[in-house]
């Protein structure tokens, strides 16, 4: 008797000898890009050293493309970002010890936004691993363990044999539900020693999926129909999963109003009567989410920036999706259901019930009144119409990327990604510098669509490095950069704190300036006349700066009082 399992594809009589006769002056270093080629990767992120040079050296006898960055960091968030425009995993190859630590901010970031990078990092030569203390350049006792609490599973290798199967098992996990960064470090001598290892030709790149237990829908489905108030917290998991479809037919089904976090930007459309928009820090938004009976939170941990700093308690029955084990039921009591969020509201869109509910709509457009009333009392005309040019020059299909700065606190709340996987920011770990690298590596993903980044000009001056690969690989992206003088939110966050700010005041340069020295074109705007000039630098092929003085402020807080 046969099973499926027992078969076995027979290789050709040209793959039999090409296997017996591979082709000379090849080493480890070329396993590793073959393996990926395999995988079905076009481009690479990262950043030579000495001990990675065999997989560099590789790259030139391969068809893989190489966006090499400034600092590993960026090479990082450009990794993190190609990933979350592509839904691929995205290569970031990296040197044993400085190299690969200086990656770690960029790794939480991805980890922390369910961005899938497979970092792969040289090691010290194979006689040194294992913790003894030999002197090697770069050398760590146990490199991994510097990575182990950031991303989602760690793969030394120790053989040339191994660097196949190492690479697609870490390939699998970046692309498993929940995605995020994997790590593979090889010993320097396993990537420059010559192989007679076949070329790799073939690689299972399909993630495991994570499907809901339906005795857990059918609970979920019964709760949501009979719901006399649901409403939705759409998070970054639905737009990660591309369920963005899936989740506005069952929000039309339910007659339920949705909100998306800052990670869920996009994944509800705006204008939609059913849409609360992403006024999710507004105390308005949070009694309204607790005043649902049934409240389906998707894709999000309920987080601080999702929780309204902590301060929603739901009083109804709390249904989660979640893909990351670790984060179900993390911070409230729920129906928990362990899942990819695409194929769990499937399996809610084939169970719940249609409900009638004629009030809903009016229910939103009241709720959405008082978060206009709120902030018309505050005098913000200046931020509002400032993050209102953006959005008036920005095409509607165009990325956007923000970095931790007022301006993208706003946007948190106030700005239509006009789509899901438009609008990305640094807020899964908060970390300065991951806009503009991370615009370059959604540019060199399409470059057939601008690509916004938005810095604070404290911000800026961690990336301002990239401005050369901006100009090397002519990438489509344009860096507004809002120069308010210093570090404007913590200046802000010490002043009303402790009466003074102390260390938000930088010296920078002339940002026009410096951009033309790198031979990207800049232009100094005002709020007058950002539109026009966001709108001509967008429209115009290849980097550019824009570079907007003006000190802006933050709407209240209202999760203080």
């Amino acid at each position: 008797m046969t099973h499926d399992h027992d078969l076995v594809l027979r290789p050709t009589e040209g793959q039999i000898s090409a296997a017996l006769n591979p082709p000379p002056g090849r080493n480890g270093g070329d396993l590793v890009v073959e393996t990926l080629a395999a995988l079905g990767t076009t481009t690479v992120f990262g950043l030579p050293g000495q001990h990675a040079l065999g997989m560099f050296d590789a790259l030139r006898r391969s068809d893989l493309r190489y966006i090499g960055l400034r600092v590993e960091n960026n090479a990082g968030f450009a990794a993190d970002a190609y990933g979350r425009i592509t839904g691929e995993a995205a290569p970031l190859l990296l040197s044993t010890g400085p190299g690969a630590l200086t990656s770690l901010a960029a790794l939480q970031e991805a980890a922390a936004a369910s961005a899938p990078v497979l970092a792969i990092s040289s090691q010290i030569p194979t006689a040194g691993l294992g913790g003894g203390r030999h002197g090697y350049l770069h050398e760590l006792p146990d490199q991994s363990a510097s990575f182990r609490g950031v991303v989602k599973s760690v793969h030394t290798v120790r053989a040339q044999s191994q660097i196949p199967s190492a690479i697609e098992a870490a390939w699998k996990s970046a692309l498993s539900a929940p995605h995020g960064p994997v790590w593979v470090e090889i010993p320097q001598d396993v990537l420059l020693a010559e192989t007679t290892i076949p070329v790799v030709t073939g690689g299972d790149a399909f993630p495991e999926e994570l499907p809901p237990r339906p005795e857990l829908t059918a609970v979920a489905a019964d709760l949501l129909s009979r719901a006399e108030r649901p409403a939705i917290i759409a998070g970054g998991g639905v737009v990660r999963a591309d369920a963005s479809g899936k989740l506005k037919l069952l929000a039309e089904v339910l007659k339920a109003p949705v909100v998306t976090t800052p990670g869920g930007k996009g994944a509800f459309p705006w204008k939609h009567p059913l849409s609360l928009q992403s006024w999710i820090e507004d105390r308005h938004t949070t009694d309204f989410l607790e005043d649902a009976d049934v409240l389906l939170v998707v894709g999000s941990g309920l987080g601080e920036l999702s929780s309204n700093y902590h301060t929603f308690k739901p009083r109804g029955r709390v249904v989660q999706i979640e893909a990351d084990l670790g984060k179900l039921e993390s911070n409230h009591p729920a129906l928990g259901i362990h899942a990819d969020a695409r194929l769990a509201l499937q399996a809610l869109l084939e169970t719940v019930s249609e409900r009638s509910d004629a009030s809903a709509p009016e229910r939103v457009r009241e709720l959405l009144a008082k978060v206009a009333e709120r902030l018309a009392s505050q005098e913000l005309t200046l931020e509002q119409d400032v993050l209102a040019s953006v959005r008036k020059a920005l095409p509607a299909d165009s990325p956007s990327f923000w970095d931790m700065t007022i301006l993208a606190y706003w946007a948190w709340s106030a700005f239509d990604a006009k789509g899901p996987n438009h609008m990305h920011s640094a807020q899964g770990a908060g970390g300065l510098g991951y806009a503009y690298p991370a615009a370059l590596g959604a540019a060199a993903a399409d470059p057939t669509r601008p690509v916004l980044a938005v810095s604070g000009d404290g911000g800026a001056l961690y990336s301002i490095a990239e401005l050369a690969t901006a100009r090397q690989y002519d990438l489509n992206v344009t860096w507004l950069i809002v120069d308010d003088g210093g570090y404007g939110i913590l200046r802000e966050y010490m002043t009303d704190a402790f009466g003074e700010a102390t260390a938000t005041e930088l010296t920078r340069p002339d940002y026009v300036a410096l951009a033309e020295s790198f031979g990207v074109p800049g232009v100094r705007t005002s709020p007058e006349t950002l539109s026009d000039d966001l709108s001509k630098a967008l429209a115009s092929p290849g980097p550019a700066v824009v570079v907007l003085p003006a000190v802006l402020r933050m709407f209240a807080a209202t999760h203080l009082g």
